[in-house]
Formats: structure tokens, sequence, C-alpha cells
């Protein structure tokens, strides 16, 4: 099962991704984790990754689709893959389709998780990261076991730097002026499952299932 996973910042992409990859046996590709490795690590890359994430811009396709191209051709994704982060625009998509095709692959299908700006920006705001195994938490709607700490291995939680509210809004107004056409992308290929991200998170996750079935 190869996929994608589609939705504005604060969507609820991350927590999907969790419930996805575990019950379909899959790996988790985030170019977002990626970069922000290599900006953990200082590397050349990551610096250029910085310099746009921190503004809320998409990082240039050149910087992300040769590093996608690698990852998918790797063996533990060679019977599926759940990408996340990528493709952001429809020339990355184009992209993308032409990596699997010259496989004699296709995608499966591409999942779209929909909610209103307001919410996202609440959400965003809220959102906490652990540093160690990556895990998204909210202070609000998915709080930790214990506040402030990580339930898989007990690393204190951080706000990323991105995650303030000038930040988000404008990485919201970046995605539906730029990614948002992937949706009639996809949606003209037959592959979009649109999904109501506003319920609660295991009905997003039943209504995922349910599409896929």
């Amino acid at each position: 099962m190869k996929l994608v996973i589609l939705g504005p910042p604060g969507a609820g992409k991350g927590t999907q991704a969790d419930y996805i990859i575990k019950k379909y046996d899959i790996p988790h590709i985030s170019t977002g984790d990626i970069f922000r490795e290599n900006i953990k690590n200082n590397t050349e890359l990551g610096k250029k990754a910085k310099s746009y994430m921190d503004k809320g811009l998409l990082v240039p396709d050149e910087l992300v689709i040769d590093l996608v191209e690698d990852r998918i051709k790797k063996d533990d994704a060679k019977d599926g893959f759940l990408l996340d982060g990528f493709p952001r625009t429809v020339a990355q998509a184009v992209s993308l389709d032409a990596i699997l095709d010259a496989e004699g692959d296709k995608l499966t299908k591409v999942i779209n998780i929909n909610v209103e700006p307001e919410i996202l920006i609440k959400r965003a705001c809220g959102r906490r990261i652990c540093k160690t195994c990556g895990a998204t938490y909210h202070i609000e709607f998915n709080p930790p076991k214990v506040s402030g700490i990580c339930d898989n291995d007990g690393t204190k939680l951080i706000q990323r730097d991105d995650d303030n509210e000038e930040t988000v809004k404008k990485r919201i107004e970046v995605y539906f002026d730029q990614t948002a056409p992937l949706i009639d992308y996809y949606n003209a290929q037959g592959l979009l499952i649109d999904v109501n991200g506003a319920q609660d998170i295991d009905k997003v996750f039943d209504e995922i299932v349910a599409g896929l079935k």
C-alpha cells in the first residue's frame, strides 16, 4: 500500500500517520523529519531547509525530490510507504508519478485531511514534540499521560520554533496557495480520500480505514 497523506499544518497528519503505519506495517516517510534531522546535525541541506522553514515557506523542489526518490527505493519501502510532507506542489506530484512509473508502480490512495483554518491555528500553537523519538502531542486535544513528558521515553516535550501564531498563519496561507491544487490533481486520478479532520482522533482514523478498504 503506497500512500500520501495531505492536510494543512495542524490537521493531525502526524498522529494519523502513526496509526496508519502501525495498522498497515509500512514505513512513515516524512520529509519534515528528514529536514529536522539535518538541521539538528547542522548539515548544508539543514541550513538551507531551515532558512525556508523558519519563515513558514516551502523548501524548494530541488532540495526534496532526490531525497524522496532515494528513500522510497530502500528495501523497507518496496511493499509500501506513507509519504508525509511530500508532494507539496503539483510539480512534485508529477515527479513522484514519474519515479513510481519508472518502477512500474503507482500510488494506492491519497488521504486528504480537511480542517478549518481557525482550528488549525489553535492546534498548531498547542502542539508539543518529543525531540528524542519524534512523537507528537497536543496540550488540549492529545496530551501526554504526564504533562510535558513523552509517553514513550520520558523525554521533556518541546514546542517547535515554527509553532507560533504568526508563522502558523503564514504556513497555512502557503499551503492553500501552493499545496491545495494537489487535491484537484489527485481527485482527477480517482485517488483522493477526503476525511473530516475536525473529529475525534479515533473517528478520523476510522474514516481513513474505511476509505482504504
